[in-house]
């Protein structure tokens, strides 16, 4: 559905508020997503990041609409504006319905963490590609080979005249990586969607991908959602972060304010456990005390009051906290954002 009168700003491209998923398993019910609001700017990057089981995954899935057949609960609003005055309520659409998938692969590419389950075994790279193509743009079967075969060479995979008949098999799995790129690009997105994609890849091979994606934004003005559990890769290609925490946004800002004025417990201690440069070889990391907790036994008050060092007892564990502005850019959902002790280097 597309709103004659739009509520979003010219300059916004995406904006959740208060979105809530829940799952019903055997074992009861699990909230994985609990009230996230963040948004995105046209030809922006913003870095998600937080443990596993922060939510990360979940929340770009309700974007997508992509979230499995035990969902319980899944509302809130979820506003995309591919053109200023064009707003459509994404939350108010089916999983199968035309509309959503219209979106998928067209106005909003997605880049998987694991290219092998994503990408179809049976079929060749060049196929995929040219099926989102033709899917989506009005032309012939000639017409967007010729365009996969393009797009193959602009994520630097050498070869492309010969790779678009292979297989997802015969690649190693950074070429599989941009190959996935690749078919996420086909139809020229302004949302890109990358969900931990150099998570299982080596270090050199990720940083080549972290370019090759930092490249591809400067040259087609996409804005990209990218999720990480890595604050270093957060640095390298972010320009504001939200910090996600059992199934919640704890702090946004961008990402100097994130780094050198950490508002939230959490962030700060994520960031401590991070290596640095100039660091003594036998500087001892801190590590976060306990583990993210059962998600069918969430904790009373703020959800990380068990892990924090700050935490006060009467307050953190029973009230939940409220969310803290600090700028139009920074805010953090913590009973003492704004009045932590000053960080010792």
């Amino acid at each position: 559905m597309t709103n004659t009168t739009t509520n979003l700003p010219p300059e916004r491209l995406l904006e959740l508020k208060d979105v809530n998923v829940q799952f019903e398993l055997r074992e009861g019910t699990v909230r994985a997503v609990n009230g996230v609001s963040y948004h995105v700017n046209r030809g922006e990057v913003l870095g998600i990041v937080g443990e596993s089981g922060s939510g990360k995954s979940v929340t770009v899935r309700s974007i997508m609409r992509l979230l499995p057949k035990n969902t319980s609960r899944d509302d809130g609003s979820i506003l995309f504006q591919p053109k200023p005055g064009e707003e459509i309520r994404i939350d108010g659409l089916s999983s199968k319905s035309k509309k959503i998938r219209d979106l998928r692969g067209d106005a909003i590419g997605m880049i998987f963490q694991e290219p092998m389950t994503a990408l179809s075994p049976v079929h060749t790279i060049g196929t995929q590609i040219m099926r989102t193509i033709l899917l989506h743009r009005n032309c012939s079967k000639k017409e967007a080979r010729e365009r996969a075969i393009e797009l193959l060479r602009k994520v630097q995979l050498p070869r492309p005249e010969q790779l678009v008949d292979n297989y997802p098999h015969q690649l190693s799995g950074g070429m599989r990586q941009r190959a996935m790129i690749a078919l996420a690009l086909s139809c020229d997105p302004v949302l890109l969607i990358a969900d931990e994609p150099t998570t299982a890849l080596d270090v050199t091979t990720e940083a080549q991908i972290l370019d090759l994606l930092r490249e591809l934004q400067a040259e087609t003005g996409m804005s990209i959602i990218f999720i990480t559990h890595n604050f270093g890769v957060v640095a390298d290609i972010a320009d504001r972060v939200a910090v996600m925490y059992l199934g919640q946004v704890v702090e946004t800002g961008t990402v100097d304010d994130i780094f050198y004025n950490p508002q939230h417990p959490y962030t700060r201690a994520l960031l401590q456990s991070v290596p640095r440069l100039g660091q003594s070889p036998v500087h001892r990391l801190k590590t976060i005390p306990g583990m993210v907790p059962d998600p069918f036994n969430v904790p009373r008050g703020c959800t990380f009051n068990p892990r924090c060092e700050f935490a006060v007892q009467g307050t953190c564990n029973v009230e939940v906290p409220p969310l803290v502005r600090f700028s139009d850019d920074q805010q953090a959902r913590c009973h003492l954002a704004g009045k932590l002790p000053q960080e010792v280097a």
